[in-house]
């Protein structure tokens, strides 16, 4: 029964959380994971399937692992929970430089399908990398899928779009008032000169008369 509701305690944590050692390193790793086991769905790395299996279950031991360590039930030392830690992340890290660097190379070469799978599999910084995706989707747009991410930023772009016609407008519209309430003073004091005017002539005529 304890045996039974340990399993499902660890479970639970599998499914929630990330263990707490050495969260710094591990939640990018664990964070990771299911966007690498991705890769294996692209064209240019069904070479890496294999590996990318193996690394995807390394990772899980590892995660279960951190979790026992929490709880004070591993039969490892944090040390060398580090230690799996560290070398999972060069692994992590090699796909990152991978992914960031085929994302460079499917622009260079023109390389449309591979774009699209690259910036949909959640490795590459999107607001980041927003404005150079948006400007090349728009150069060759008639060859991109804009299903997912670019769809995303389309609709972010437009509403950025509407917002920014909008606060124009507001401030064409201020700037009119301001020139309509500009133009009244200035007329209120043009006429309340003339009048003046006026008056002085009046009064000089008068004093001429009394003469």
């Amino acid at each position: 029964m304890y045996k039974l509701l340990f399993t499902i305690l660890i479970s639970t944590f599998l499914s929630a959380n990330n263990p707490k050692p050495y969260a710094a390193l591990g939640d990018i790793i664990f964070n990771n994971v299911e966007k690498i086991n991705s890769l294996q769905k692209l064209v240019l790395y069904k070479s890496y399937v294999k590996d990318i299996s193996e690394y995807v279950l390394e990772v899980e031991n590892t995660k279960k692992k951190g979790f026992l360590l929490e709880l004070n039930k591993a039969k490892i030392t944090n040390k060398e929970y580090l230690i799996k830690l560290r070398e999972l992340s060069k692994t992590n890290d090699y796909f990152l430089r991978s992914i960031r660097s085929n994302y460079k190379k499917s622009m260079d070469t023109d390389n449309y399908a591979l774009f699209s799978e690259i910036i949909n599999c959640g490795l590459i910084d999107i607001k980041k990398n927003k404005d150079e995706i948006i400007d090349y989707y728009y150069k060759h747009q008639e060859d991109i899928d804009a299903r997912g991410v670019i769809e995303s930023l389309l609709a972010e772009d437009t509403k950025l779009k509407a917002l920014k016609d909008a606060q124009k407008k507001r401030s064409k519209n201020k700037k009119i008032q301001e020139e309509k309430e500009v133009k009244r003073i200035r007329e209120i004091d043009r006429k309340a000169q003339e009048d003046l005017e006026i008056k002085l002539q009046n009064e000089l005529q008068d004093k001429e008369l009394s003469h």
